[in-house]
């Protein structure tokens, strides 16, 4: 996948070299699947390439912090905007990553709080009456 699909942590959702889908232009990157790659680090055990990616995705959010369906090969959104699919994976990646690395850090990733995001609350679990 790293070899195939990944350009400078954005993830192509398939090789359109190898599988020409026949449509004009180019196919961007697309965001739901680098968020997914950020999990997938993470949970193969490379959380510093994880916190990288994460990190990078961070830069091609616009000045709200949304995101479109795609990313260009020069960080330019494309499709659908905003993506709701890609905000749901940005949120399930940073809650893997905060969660990974507060097991081997004891601190809250501070790049979520840069982008917007604080950390997790403690949460005591709900006792049944």
């Amino acid at each position: 996948m790293d070899r195939d699909l990944v350009t400078d942590s954005l993830v192509f959702r398939y090789n359109p070299s190898a599988s020409p889908d026949g449509l004009p232009g180019s196919e961007g990157t697309f965001s739901l699947c680098s968020f997914f790659y950020v999990r997938a680090l993470t949970e193969s055990g490379r959380p510093e390439e994880a916190q990288y990616a994460f990190e990078k995705m961070s830069t091609y959010a616009n000045h709200l912090g949304l995101y479109a369906e795609e990313i260009d090969p020069n960080g330019t959104q494309l499709g659908n905007f905003p993506q709701a699919f890609t905000h749901l994976s940005l949120i399930r990646a940073a809650t893997t990553l905060d969660e990974a690395l507060n097991r081997s850090a004891g601190e809250p990733l501070q790049s979520l709080r840069r982008v917007g995001m604080p950390a997790a609350p403690k949460v005591r679990p709900f006792a049944a009456a």
